[in-house]
């Protein structure tokens, strides 16, 4: 049994935009959610830790009034079979049509890793995603995936990592649902200070010119900004089945997949930022 490491105390930034400045998206409220996951200890996929965060994440979800699918199954994993669950919050459209976003709420399995940026941060962006998107009603409806197992348990290829993305792709296919998703947004690794995402070449270049045209026109071009990089990620379960994708992450970050990945990394102001350009993009898809 690994000791848990001591986690550093940390405050919101003072220059968090207001909710009011972010269509109504929190970044303090989205703070709290990283570090009551960072709380549990880390995460990895078939651990009582993560039965904790699917708890918490579930709980949350129902204050909202959001309403919830659940699908627990078994993955094959180089570790052999491991229990993983996906979470789907669910908001009703009034035309056929899905947005689709999402986020990995697992960590990768490594002595004393609690996943603050890496797991954490793009949940807790969901989960505030959740509480104010489940409160309106669009044209569209709008489903927020909290997936299982994207972490490699030994090696990342295509059979070892994305187990929680690519199981939920599936069954949507066999439902008929896959079809009707419009666009995927992705969320990953989007808390750390010194904020800068690169667009993602695997991803929809359409899709990314909306997101990352909405960041600029809400003053974020700084932070979204128009350099490239190749990331594989939760997207490629989904792009591979022909859905429009963008991914946004931010990877070039010095604590990756180390003891590091702690909540003093984790700015709320970042958070907030993510948050309302997920809100926008939201917006323009929902006018399409």
């Amino acid at each position: 049994m690994t000791a848990v490491p001591t986690t550093p105390s940390q405050l919101p930034d003072q220059d968090t935009p207001s909710p009011e400045a972010a269509a109504g998206f929190d970044g303090k409220r989205a703070f709290e959610h990283v570090a009551r996951q960072v709380s549990f200890g880390p995460r990895p996929s078939g651990s009582q830790a993560i039965i904790q965060a699917q708890d918490y994440i579930l709980n949350e979800l129902s204050t909202y009034g959001c309403t919830v699918d659940t699908d627990a199954f078994f993955a094959e994993t180089p570790a052999g079979r491991l229990p993983m669950k996906n979470i789907l919050a669910k908001i009703p459209g009034d035309k056929p049509g899905i947005i689709l976003l999402g986020t990995h709420y697992d960590t990768k399995k490594m002595d004393n890793f609690l996943g603050a940026d890496d797991g954490g941060s793009s949940t807790a962006v969901m989960l505030e995603l959740a509480r104010v998107l489940c409160a309106q009603h669009g044209p569209y409806a709008v489903w927020i995936a909290f997936f299982d197992g994207e972490e490699a348990v030994q090696q990342w290829s295509d059979t070892d990592s994305r187990y929680g993305s690519r199981q939920m792709a599936a069954k949507l296919a066999m439902s008929g649902d896959l079809q009707k998703i419009k666009a995927f947004l992705l969320a990953d690794i989007v808390g750390n200070r010194a904020l800068r995402f690169k667009r993602e070449t695997n991803s929809t270049k359409a899709l990314t010119d909306l997101v990352w045209s909405t960041a600029s026109r809400l003053g974020y071009a700084k932070i979204f900004i128009n350099e490239a990089t190749q990331i594989d990620d939760d997207h490629l379960s989904f792009l591979k089945r022909g859905v429009p994708c963008v991914d946004v992450i931010d990877l070039e970050i010095p604590y990756w997949h180390t003891p590091q990945d702690t909540i003093d990394k984790i700015s709320s102001k970042s958070l907030a930022v993510t948050g309302h350009v997920f809100l926008e993009s939201v917006k323009q898809l929902q006018a399409k």
